[in-house]
This record gives structure tokens, sequence and C-alpha cells, in this order.
């Protein structure tokens, strides 16, 4: 390696160093945009092990919609002579990545669901929508969705996220709408479907929804009240719909009755757009309930942060519960 500064050998290790920890904490940035199973707990562990991983990750996070991501974003769109990424520091490769993701010039995380859906929200947004039968959707935070209402068919697909529906009343054709393992057919009916990391949930508040899983042809029907999952196994057991609390996201509200913090950090990251680590895994397991708003989910940290004498560390776009 060499040494164009004339550092010397503690400072050239320590700038080596903090070149690796930005160049892992970028390729984290991207990685977390649509996270594989495993990866937001290894990525707990990595930003714990060293608090120089805090500090990069954070400069990494103000990086990424600062200006030298929109620089490496017009240095991509630009005609480049051959041979031009040799002059580029290693880590200005994910940062290039990054300037094309923040800048929608390409989208590795979410493409297929731009590239088919009519409508997204990002993280935090929630959007209300008129189908052209006169249904009404409520499109939760993080959603992709797309319809199409004609007299031969009425379908619908959910392609990530969570969205409610309110069906019309019709003769004709029921509304089919698909949701990754999962087919419902509705007629005047009041319901919700997720679909989250290939896992579907059907939530029935009114009416009645016949469900198909697309993966082995099984059917289901749901009544008002009642819930299900429907995953890489198939369907599982029908359970009771409680939708003051199952529900409270359609009225902008998140509803917690004795739920381990582990699962409440893991719904309030769905709205803020950024991280939230916890490093205590006695924490984890406190017993939470309230009824909190869902658009100011950092309040809500801070919250459970004071209800629980825990300490919490906030950077820009990153909050850490110890």
């Amino acid at each position: 390696m060499t040494n164009p500064n004339n550092l010397r050998p503690h400072e050239l290790a320590h700038e080596v160093l903090q070149d690796a920890a930005m160049d892992q904490a970028l390729d984290w940035l991207i990685a977390l945009q649509c996270p594989q199973p495993g990866q937001q707990a290894a990525f707990e562990a990595w930003l714990t092990s060293d608090p120089a991983h805090v500090h990069a990750f954070a400069s990494a996070q103000a990086a990424w919609g600062g200006a030298p991501v929109h620089s490496a974003a017009v240095a991509l769109a630009a005609p480049r002579k051959p041979g031009a990424w040799r002059r580029i520091k290693p880590h200005w490769k994910p940062l290039a990545t990054a300037a094309v993701l923040v800048l929608g010039l390409f989208s590795f995380s979410n493409l297929p669901a731009r590239l088919q859906a009519d409508h997204l929200t990002v993280v935090g947004e929630r959007q209300r929508l008129q189908l052209d039968d006169g249904s009404r959707v409520l499109l939760n935070t993080n959603s992709a969705f797309s319809s199409s209402i004609k007299d031969h068919q009425r379908t619908a697909r959910l392609y990530q996220g969570e969205a409610f529906f309110e069906v019309m009343p019709s003769r004709g054709l029921p509304l089919e709408v698909d949701a990754g393992p999962v087919r419902a057919s509705v007629r005047d009916t009041a319901f919700a479907v997720r679909y989250l990391n290939g896992e579907a949930q059907v939530q029935v508040q009114r009416g009645d929804v016949d469900l198909r899983n697309t993966v082995d042809d099984a059917r289901v029907r749901l009544s008002a009240g009642e819930s299900i999952r429907i995953g890489p196994k198939g369907f599982g057991p029908p359970a009771r719909l409680d939708p003051t609390r199952d529900l409270a996201w359609v009225q902008g509200r998140l509803v917690f009755e004795n739920c381990p913090m582990s699962e409440v950090l893991a719904e309030l990251r769905r709205y803020y757009p950024g991280w939230i680590v916890n490093t205590n895994d006695k924490l984890a397991r406190v017993a939470v309930t309230g009824d909190y708003r869902l658009d100011q989910p950092l309040d809500v940290v801070r919250s459970l942060a004071h209800i629980t004498s825990a300490r919490l560390a906030e950077f820009p776009a990153l909050v850490i519960l110890n």
C-alpha cells in the first residue's frame, strides 16, 4: 500500500481502519434497503462491536443525502473515459451506488415494485386511493400497489407493505387481491392485507374473505373478526382479530398490549426513515403497553427510553437504545 501523504505508521493504520469502517457502513446502508433474513441482527452486532462503526455509520447516513452523494450521482450519469473507476477511492463505489439509489436513477431494493406498481408510499407515509369501482384503499408505510378494474376483471396487487380495503358491493365479479402467497376474493368487505418478508397476513373487519394459497391451492374462508397468516408452509391457524389494536394503524395509531420491546421496535422501524437499534437484550424482553401516534416514531422511542430508564443516543437517521 502506498503512503502518498507520508503519514506515520500509526496514522496510516488509523486511516486504513477508518476507510474499512466507512466501506462496511456504506455496504450496510445499501443492504438494509431490502434486508434478507438475519441481516438486521447481523447489522446490529456489527454496529455495537466497535465505537468506530457507530461514527462511520452516522457519517455514511449523513452523506447518503448530502452533497458527496449528489456529486457521485452526477459523475455516474456523465460519460466516463475507460478506466475512470480506477481513480476513485474504494469506498466511493458503494457511495456512488448509494447516489443512484437516492436520486432514483436505479433502485436495487424495490425495482420490480417500481416498474409494476401504480402507487408507492415512502417510509412513514400513508396514501388514500379510490379504485375505479368505488372501492377505497388506504396504503400504509413503504407499500407498493396496483389495480385493474375492467368489465371482465377486478384485480389488485399488493407488491409489498400493507393496505386496508373497503370494497363496494357488486353483483358482478368479486375483487381479487394478490399479495405474495395468497389471493383474496371479496365482495362488500372491509379487510387489511400485509405482505412483508415473504409472509402475508389477512385481517377481516367486516364481511367474508375467500382465500387461496397460490402455492398449493389450499383454500380458507375468513369471517369478520378473524385473522390468518400465510407463509412458505401455507396457512397458519385462524386467530381472533382485535380491531382496536390490530387495525389501529388505519386510524394513525400504534397500540401495544404486553408486547415485547423487540416487537415494538420492529414495528416502529417500519415508520422511521432510518435505523433504530437496541443493544440491550434485557430491554428487548420488557413488556410494553401503550397507544402511540404512528407518524412520530422517534418520539415513541424517546418515550420508551424514558419509561424503561434506557440510555438513548441519537445520530442523523440513527437511534441507539442501550
